[in-house]
């Protein structure tokens, strides 16, 4: 230590490194400004840890610094978490908005970007909001969770995975010593008791009748977009969103781009029956001239709600949800036609989850799912489907 001047620090022009000893050493850059850093070495690791500008740090305390840094290394401490620390340990609440705002932009569903900040509010920020994370354990998390773990079993779960997401993000900046003791807590909670997750369905030999009471009351964007979906086989949300340039109707196709799909992986080609392209065409007469959105919502540019859709059914006391009518298409395509399995999959967008079938099944069985996208506007409508059904099995 001492082979550096404050004078030959002030004088340093030339790009390098210029050591003083003890590992620190007065980095010049191409563009003439000039940092400290200490070189450390634990466990055979060795590890460069900057100490500042020397505009603003002097010789003397980029020394003083320096060995402050390598006592904590020494001692197994992380010099740069407890910088991070001094600097101030954000509260809960403040964590979970730099969170929120850090990863909002790789979710591709807005809806579940609201609800990621809301349940904590809701939940979480009333009893551990104001807290710093550094003091979060595991008592104050298994309490805000026993009030509805049981009562709201799912919710809770999902309180639990943001927490967590929080506290370990404020483990990786050097906030926190641990990441967050989930496990702990999970061991802490009563055991909730399974609920099977299936979505209400229609059963296909009613379908018929509810397509004739859907039809006939009245030309709503709401109503076309509920019709596009039974036919489609497509999730609501995807109907939605649709937009007229993922519509070729002469084609007879609609694409939905991977951002839009729930896997994300890859578009999804829908073939359109003729009663599809029909519903789509009947929704251009009612869109605005410049709408980009084929089934505007009520606010300008925007889609639909998913309550829109569910409305219509509650109305009309369907006892099913839109997502139901997938199952009600994937039922009827096994029980009372010979379309192989693999091209309600298909229609379905459902992932293969096995290796060797995904890798030889390549194409997207166009031409089949179009047959048999046909026969389902047929039985829909009231006919039987046969026609089209056994022509593709023959």
């Amino acid at each position: 230590m001492g082979k550096l001047t404050a004078t030959a620090v002030a004088a340093a022009k030339v790009t390098g490194r210029y050591g003083d000893g003890d590992g620190l050493f007065l980095l010049v850059s191409g563009t003439g400004s000039k940092s400290w850093v200490v070189r450390v070495q634990k466990n055979g690791k060795r590890r460069d840890i900057g100490l500042g500008s020397a505009k603003k740090v002097p010789l003397a305390k980029a020394r003083a610094d320096a060995a402050v840094a390598r006592s904590q290394v020494e001692a197994g401490v992380d010099p740069v978490a407890e910088r991070r620390k001094a600097a101030g340990i954000p509260t809960f609440r403040q964590a979970a908005a730099i969170v929120h705002a850090e990863s909002k932009r790789g979710w591709r569903n807005g809806k579940h970007q609201d609800q990621w900040l809301s349940t904590l509010e809701a939940y979480a920020f009333p009893t551990i909001g104001d807290m710093p994370i550094s003091a979060i354990q595991s008592p104050e998390i298994r309490d805000l969770l026993a009030s509805i773990w049981l009562e709201k079993p799912e919710t809770a779960r999902r309180v639990r995975q943001r927490v967590a997401t929080v506290l370990d993000w404020g483990f990786a900046k050097g906030y926190r010593d641990a990441e967050a003791p989930m496990r702990t807590i999970s061991k802490g909670l009563p055991k909730q008791r399974a609920k099977p997750a299936h979505h209400a369905a229609l059963p296909f030999a009613d379908l018929p009748a509810f397509m004739v009471t859907l039809r006939n009351g009245g030309e709503t964007a709401g109503r076309l977009a509920l019709e596009a979906a039974i036919l489609t086989a497509a999730r609501g949300g995807e109907v939605r969103g649709v937009t007229w340039d993922e519509l070729d109707l002469d084609a007879e196709l609609w694409t939905i781009p991977a951002k839009r799909m729930k896997s994300g992986k890859a578009d999804h080609v829908v073939p359109l029956s003729p009663a599809a392209l029909a519903v789509f065409r009947r929704a251009r007469a009612l869109a605005r001239a410049d709408a980009k959105l084929v089934f505007e919502g009520a606010k300008r540019g925007k889609p639909l709600s998913d309550m829109t859709l569910l409305k219509i059914l509650r109305d009309m006391n369907a006892g099913c949800t839109v997502h139901g009518f997938r199952s009600c298409f994937k039922d009827w395509a096994s029980e009372v036609t010979q379309f192989p399995n693999e091209l309600s999959e298909a229609a379905l967008h459902h992932a293969i989850r096995d290796k060797t079938e995904a890798a030889y099944r390549r194409g997207n069985l166009l031409e089949k799912r179009r047959a048999m996208m046909a026969a389902w506007a047929d039985y829909c409508g009231g006919g039987s489907g046969n026609v089209v059904r056994l022509a593709v099995a023959s």
